[in-house]
């Protein structure tokens, strides 16, 4: 099987994250969302001597890949309540750790710009999922035991957030081009099973993967 990345883009509430779990599960790869963020964030934080230790930790340990890994994987929803401040330093580190993985590994990365920073590989299938706003907010309301006030809150603020940091770290892209993507799929009108089963029947046109190779759970 040839390497591949599947990026994953997503309004708040849409199945994204869980559509992108579900792929990787599937697909038996791993799926790497806020761990890039958590491993990025220690590197920043890092004097040039530490950060040096660090990087022969991750070569000890295995490359990038292993040491992501080994971090606590986030289970819970979450949602940006503050407003975008850009960090430069930071989203360089996460850039590297995203390249690093896809040098590394087929695997599906969700988030973090990570369909900008491999657009020019031909192993890279970029996916956005979003859905009519009623959607969302039952979804949210149901995976957070919000109120449906709350949930229109946050996802407002959330997607606003999405598209200020795209829009910064991609020189001015705006998030919701479909232009930017292989696909941009309504995960209402599809169902959470129909993005899933579409997003892997494209990697066997691409070739990337063989149907045999795919271990669907329903």
């Amino acid at each position: 099987m040839e390497r591949f990345v599947v990026t994953f883009a997503r309004g708040f509430g849409s199945g994204g994250k869980e559509i992108a779990s579900m792929v990787a599960k599937d697909l038996g790869v791993h799926c790497y969302e806020n761990r890039i963020l958590t491993l990025a964030s220690q590197m920043s934080g890092l004097d040039k001597r530490l950060f040096q230790e660090v990087n022969e930790r991750m070569r000890d340990y295995g490359g990038i890949s292993s040491f992501l890994r080994g971090l606590p994987r986030t289970r819970t929803y979450l949602a940006r309540n503050e407003r975008f401040k850009s960090d430069d330093e930071l989203f360089e580190f996460q850039r590297k750790i995203i390249l690093g993985l896809a040098d590394q590994e087929s695997c599906v990365i969700v988030g973090k710009c990570a369909d900008y920073v491999l657009r020019d590989r031909e192993n890279v299938v970029s996916v956005y999922i979003e859905a009519p706003r009623s959607f969302c907010v039952k979804r949210t309301m149901e995976h957070m035991g919000v109120t449906e006030e709350v949930a229109h809150a946050t996802i407002e603020r959330t997607d606003k957030y999405r598209a200020d940091y795209y829009a910064y770290y991609t020189n001015g892209n705006y998030w919701t081009n479909p232009v930017n993507y292989d696909m941009t799929l309504n995960s209402e009108r599809m169902g959470i099973a129909g993005c899933v089963r579409l997003i892997e029947d494209y990697l066997v046109i691409k070739g990337f993967v063989d149907h045999g190779e795919i271990m669907r759970s329903e």
